[in-house]
């Protein structure tokens, strides 16, 4: 057998939303790791203990980065974060993009006000037109989807009233 290797549900939870700290073994705190009930590999319980130390049990924080081993920046971060949505704000948020970077509102609006102006017009022939006039190479297909995704949040935003 290739070896008997015992899967923690924990880690595999906190590896799942994306809150498993990647550096455990540099949280020293006396306090933090005598306690059973914390655990170095959870980061947003870290950050919260961090912030906590420093504020309650004024620690300062040049101590405090330095025993939970992050800098101070991370730490003026996780205090804002705290502080402008609790410890919910401390789960990092999704990697990637967070919106349209080619398809922006603007070029919408030119391909939509291209349509409202000229219907029989395909989608092929709306990324040539966004190339010429924004200089961003879209698919056709990509068009087509966000065209679908602006008409259901318009048909959301606005139901017709039925008289």
């Amino acid at each position: 057998m290739a070896g008997n290797v015992t899967k923690d549900p924990k880690e595999d939870a906190l590896r799942a939303t994306r809150t498993l700290n990647p550096r455990p073994e540099a949280v020293i705190d006396a306090v933090f790791t005598a306690s059973p009930f914390c655990d170095p590999r959870d980061l947003v319980q870290v950050k919260y203990e961090m912030v906590r130390r420093v504020r309650v049990d004024k620690v300062p924080a040049a101590r405090a980065v330095r025993e939970f081993g992050f800098s101070r920046q991370v730490y003026y971060d996780a205090a804002a974060a705290l502080d402008a949505g609790g410890p919910a704000a401390l789960v990092p948020g999704k990697p990637g993009p967070k919106g349209p970077r080619k398809l922006t509102d603007e070029v919408m609006e030119y391909v939509e006000r291209r349509l409202a102006a000229e219907p029989s017009l395909r989608s092929r022939e709306l990324a040539v037109a966004v190339a010429d006039e924004y200089g961003v190479s879209v698919h056709p297909r990509s068009i087509e989807r966000a065209l679908a995704r602006r008409g259901a949040s318009r048909t959301q935003e606005s139901p017709k009233s039925r008289s």
